[in-house]
């Protein structure tokens, strides 16, 4: 309880300007696969979560993002000097366009606005095959849809049978099957690598 009033205390202090956050990823990671972590809900069973977003951005007006949610819902998304930004990698404020996907979590303010304290720009994460392999890049099967993953030098990362993370993705095999996070390049079926999970047996 202490740890969700600190929160909410010091995101409403820096959407009322009234405290300066060096930082949002102290009160949560940004690693992109929490993106996906089962939220946890301050709503009643099955209606939606207060403070979560997700959707695609239509407006920015300075420190106001406006997002379509694939539900029909629309959300005010309120990003402070504390927001954590994830786009492919951990980035800035001003890295979220319009077009862009996303998800986030904050904090719902009493005027309808959420608080972000993160914010996952363009994630994806999806269960692929294989199809060939490039150079810089993975060529994917998605449920019958062609994807192109872009291999990021000094950024994408292969996790193989469990193991930490290394930058060598020559263990991954044309004919497997990969779960693949990144970041989606938008209105295209083109996606950035951030880490691909595979198996080496």
């Amino acid at each position: 309880m202490t740890n969700t009033m600190d929160r909410r205390t010091l995101l409403s202090g820096a959407v009322l300007g009234t405290a300066t956050l060096v930082g949002a990823t102290a009160m949560g990671s940004l690693a992109p696969e929490t993106a996906f972590a089962a939220r946890a809900q301050n709503a009643e069973p099955g209606a939606p979560d207060p403070n979560f977003a997700e959707g695609r951005v239509t407006a920015r007006d300075g420190s106001m993002i406006l997002v379509s949610g694939s539900d029909g819902r629309f959300h005010r998304l309120r990003l402070t000097g504390g927001t954590s930004v994830w786009k492919l990698r951990p980035t800035t404020l001003d890295q979220v366009k319009v077009g862009d996907g996303l998800y986030a979590r904050g904090v719902a303010m009493p005027d309808g606005t959420i608080a972000v304290e993160s914010v996952w720009v363009n994630i994806v994460n999806l269960n692929v095959h294989v199809t060939a392999i490039g150079l810089n890049a993975l060529y994917l099967d998605h449920k019958g849809s062609k994807i192109v993953g872009h291999v990021v030098p000094g950024t994408s990362a292969a996790v193989y049978n469990g193991k930490p993370a290394v930058s060598d993705m020559s263990m991954v095999k044309v004919g497997k099957h990969v779960q693949v996070i990144g970041a989606w390049r938008p209105d295209t079926n083109e996606i950035d690598v951030a880490t691909i999970y595979a198996a080496t047996a």
